[in-house]
């Protein structure tokens, strides 16, 4: 069910966006790149975990193993660094409204979400590379529900402390980073939001803030101690959790808090599906006299 959700809404998201050509500004751009990465970041792990369950079989080969490594590692390195662009992209919007076209141009946008894609592939190529060296001797288990770094270095049994250094590292380029630049970006935000005389509005505005701020703390806390928390033992079950909410969680409530929220995107919709309704009508009445075509030409 987790599933389904997070492909009907964030292909519903990414399909009005392209269709109505007045959601074709740099904010709608990142929430359309949000989407469809949200959708390659869950394909990953959720189809295989309801094999898993419906089957009861919980091997997986080899290959299989670090194929599912590299893609999440490299979706998740890539949407950590896009929702910190979206937040500038936020904080340009609100608090320097005069020069946002200028700052948000097409050009910049392209190249800051291929920038997000390529340290996320970087990223991944590390890891993977990293974790390809370890020697894997015992029973093979992986104590997760995927094939993540820390469970993959938790099953190794040789020396992982180069692996470590470099998670820890990557942590703070690609976590600590963001977030601290999400945050102060939030920071200017609602502080440029108490000065709105409106009251109406900037309840409005500081609702919409609050629920994106709250998902983003979310997803970089759960993802920051996923990868720096416990490594073995019994609270190894924590980092597990963690997974559950940054990895299945965040692709479900994305597009619900950034854009089906949206006034914009709820008209766009609205128009999507009237105009959905009269294709269909159309095709039906067509159908119709064709019909009628025919049984006047039988008579005849």
């Amino acid at each position: 069910m987790a599933y389904i959700m997070v492909l009907i809404a964030n292909l519903s998201v990414f399909s009005i966006i392209q269709v109505d050509r007045q959601l074709h500004t740099p904010m709608y751009f990142f929430l359309s790149s949000l989407s469809i990465l949200d959708v390659c970041y869950s394909t990953i792990i959720l189809p295989a975990m309801v094999v898993n369950a419906i089957t009861g079989n919980r091997r997986i080969s080899y290959s299989g193993c670090f194929i599912q490594l590299f893609f999440f590692v490299c979706f998740g390195g890539s949407e950590c660094l896009l929702l910190a662009a979206m937040a500038y992209d936020r904080y340009v919007a609100i608090c320097n409204p005069l020069n946002y076209p200028v700052i948000m141009n097409r050009r910049f946008c392209l190249g800051f979400v291929a920038g997000c894609w390529i340290a996320g592939l970087l990223n991944a190529i590390f890891h993977t590379l990293m974790t390809l060296n370890l020697t894997f001797c015992g029973d093979h288990h992986i104590r997760h529900f995927f094939c993540d770094v820390l469970p993959m270095l938790e099953a190794a049994c040789s020396n992982i402390q180069s692996s470590q250094v470099l998670l820890h590292v990557v942590t703070i380029f690609l976590g600590m980073s963001p977030f601290l630049l999400v945050m102060n970006s939030y920071i200017h935000i609602i502080s440029t939001i108490l000065k709105i005389r409106s009251l109406e509005r900037r309840q409005k505005v500081f609702s919409t803030c609050s629920s994106h701020l709250i998902v983003v703390t979310i997803f970089y806390i759960t993802a920051m101690f996923n990868y720096n928390g416990p490594s073995s033992g019994d609270s190894f079950i924590i980092v597990q959790v963690s997974s559950v909410l940054y990895g299945i969680l965040s692709p479900m409530l994305n597009p619900m808090i950034y854009s089906l929220r949206n006034q914009e995107v709820r008209k766009a919709f609205k128009k999507a599906m009237t105009r959905t309704q009269i294709v269909i009508r159309t095709i039906r009445l067509y159908n119709l006299n064709l019909k009628n075509v025919k049984l006047h030409a039988l008579i005849s």
